[in-house]
Parts: structure tokens; sequence; C-alpha cells
């Protein structure tokens, strides 16, 4: 029996952040993968190793995670005043599914680095040495995402001494700035979905708990830790290795996806597994990070422990770190009362790998609460670039 031979296609495997993924401008893929569709989404899968009933991705680019089962496709911009389109997929690993209904913050800072690697920004924009301000518009969520990427001899620095807990190495830090990061679009039509910064939030079969369930960055629904039975210290292994809490915290994230109308019937979840994200939160208290470093109570501002794809984040997600900051800047939400219940308008928390800081502007106007801007710092690597192979009968 004869077999195709298998496609090569330009792709550059890319850190961004404490996330990985698959990079690819739109031009290099197949002209049937550059659209939306069914081609589209099974070459991701392929590319990515998915959907792999082993869970292990072994037959692809993937690493058996949903930090590290990630495509991206960049071009120029077709927006005024932007230089690129960045449009994010989340591959499913054990199910055949391509979720774009959220974005990813940690490659956020990989786009911004690889509009400049691929060509695909004005020369002119491009400073010999310097800061490169690169306009991203983030396709998935039709938001502005601001990177300001180091440039020395024209090209992207990537080296350097910015350390980011949840990356093993240093490298050349990237400001990012997330502009009206909350969702005035359809799904919600505010920050805050349900009207309140805090609902008695009912999860069949569960329970009733106190929520705060916002759009900004990712839509998140944050719980306290103890109204779950959890300290906000634990690590991935404490909450990844227990199936029946894993089911419970899905049907807590299916009920906020009700309550914030981001899903009509709780069967619709399934095909929305990457966002709203489910995270809980607690008041400082000193742990042991993944890494075996010390935090202290005294370093951070508050804990939180978020989920992804359905585990436990092994540091923070860079979209719920937004939701996160902006949460703990507007008083009266869980964020902002684990964190002491003042006014503020940057937050430092511990996850499981360590501590991240990120800032926000927010403003009651009109009764409404609305931020300008949230701020964080990351870094991105190219790890390897060249061409990615596929099966040719893969799509």
């Amino acid at each position: 029996m004869a077999h195709l031979s298998q496609i090569r296609i330009p792709a550059t495997y890319m850190r961004g952040g404490t996330s990985k993924g698959v990079f690819f401008r739109l031009q290099d893929l197949p002209p049937s993968c550059q659209v939306p569709g069914a081609a589209r989404d099974t070459l991701f899968m392929r590319v990515i190793g998915s959907p792999d009933p082993y869970a292990a991705q072994i037959d692809g680019m993937g690493g058996a995670t949903s930090s590290t089962s990630k495509c991206v496709i960049l071009s120029k911009s077709s927006q005024a005043d932007h230089d690129v389109d960045y449009l994010y997929g989340q591959v499913s690993i054990d199910k055949a599914f391509v979720d774009w209904s959220g974005n990813c913050g940690n490659l956020s800072t990989g786009a911004g680095a690889f509009a400049i690697h691929a060509g695909l920004l004005d020369p002119v924009r491009i400073p010999e040495n310097g800061v490169c301000v690169v306009r991203i518009w983030q396709a998935n969520i039709q938001k502005t995402i601001i990177a300001h990427v180091p440039v020395s001899n024209g090209q992207v620095q990537e080296t350097g001494d910015f350390e980011l807990d949840g990356v093993t190495f240093p490298a050349a830090e990237i400001v990012l700035e997330f502009l009206d990061p909350s969702d005035d679009g359809e799904e919600g039509g505010s920050m805050f979905p349900t009207g309140n910064l805090v609902d008695d939030l009912e999860v069949p079969g569960v329970g009733t708990f106190k929520a705060t369930m916002i759009t900004a960055g990712i839509p998140t629904v944050f719980v306290n830790a103890e109204d779950i039975g959890y300290s906000g210290t634990e690590l991935r292994e404490q909450i990844n290795g227990d199936p029946e809490q894993l089911a419970c915290f899905e049907k807590i994230r299916v009920a906020g996806a009700l309550r914030m109308g981001l899903i009509k019937t709780a069967e619709e979840a399934a095909t929305r597994q990457h966002t709203p994200k489910i995270a809980f939160v607690a008041q400082p208290k000193a742990y042991v990070s993944s890494s075996g470093k010390t935090v202290q109570a005294a370093d951070i501002d508050l804990l939180v422990r978020a989920l992804s794809m359905g585990k436990l984040h092994h540091a923070m997600m860079g979209t719920c770190a937004v939701a996160i900051g902006t949460a703990a800047a507007i008083p009266g939400t869980l964020v902002n009362l684990a964190a002491g219940g003042s006014a503020r308008e940057a937050v430092r928390f511990g996850h499981p790998s360590g501590t991240l800081r990120v800032g926000a502007q927010a403003a009651l106007v009109d009764g409404q609460w609305t931020v300008t801007k949230a701020i964080m710092s990351r870094s991105a690597r190219i790890l390897m670039e060249g061409w990615v192979r596929v099966p040719g009968d893969a799509f």
C-alpha cells in the first residue's frame, strides 16, 4: 500500500514566559490551513501529537502539559496602527480538539519576539540597539498587546539576567502591556458579567461558594482556597494526582461559565476547555515552591493557584495573571480581599513555582469598573527553528 511522504512546513519552536509552542507565519502554512477550519485544526493536532490516548504526545512537538500543547500563527496586521496579528490555538492533549476561545499571555511574549525574528515588522520600526515596540493585535479576543522587546545589533536580544519563576534559566526581559484587557465584546459585555464583584456560585453536586467572576485577560472564576478545602500553598502533585478533586474543579468551572454567559448548556463546556479558568486564592503564608525555594509570606500579597485545561498549572498563565492583577486592583473582589483589601495598582502573588508581580490600572467610571491596561514582565527564547514535518495525509 502506497503512503504519502511527509511534508515540511517552516516553523519555530519557542518558549514564551512559562509556556512553549510551535510558531508559524500564516503565509508558510499549506493553503487549506491559512483559513480557519478543520484542515488547520487537524494540522495543529498532528504537529503537537494529539489526540493521544497515552497523554504523552510522543509522536509530536507537544510536551504533554497544557503549557506545552500550543500553536501560534502570526501575520502582518490587518488592523490599523498594529504590526502583527497573533492567533493562538490551545491543542487538547487527549481529545481531537483545538480551542480558539482565548489568548495565551505567556506566548504573547513570544509573539512580540517572533514578529521581529520572522521579518513581519517594518524594518524602520526596529532600532539598531534599544527597545522595539511591537503592536500586536490578539485576534482570538480582539485586543491590543504592546510588547517591549530588547534589540541588539538589529536583532532580538534573547539572553540576559531577568529571572522568571517557573523558568530555569535567565533571559532578556520583555515588558508586556495588555490594553483594555476586560471583555467588552459579545461574550460578557462587562468586566464582571454577573454585575457583581462577588457572587454565590451554586455548583450542582458540590456546594455553593463565594466567587469573583471576571473577564480581564481571560475569563476567570476565582474562589477562596479554604472554601474548597485547600490552603493555597498546594503544588501540582497535590492536585493533579486526585481525579475526584479535578472533577470537582471542572464542575465549578462549568457552573462559572454558565453564570458568566460563556456557554448556554453544561455540555458546551467540553468544546470550551481553555476558558474560563478556575483559580483559588488565599492570604499570604510561607511555602516551599516546586523548585525547593522557600517563598516567605512577607514577600507576597496573596497566594493564587490556577488550573488550565483541567490540571493545576505549574506556575501561572499570563492571561490569568492579568485577571489576578485586575481583580486585585478592585476593592471587594475575592482577590483583593485575599491581598488585604486595600486599593492597589500592583500585586505580587505566590504560585507553585514562585512569585510574579503584575500591575493594573482600574477605575470606577459611571458605576462600572474599567481597566485601561495591565503590565507584567516575561521573557522569550527560540529553542529550535527550521521545519516541522507531518505525514502528507495528516490534514
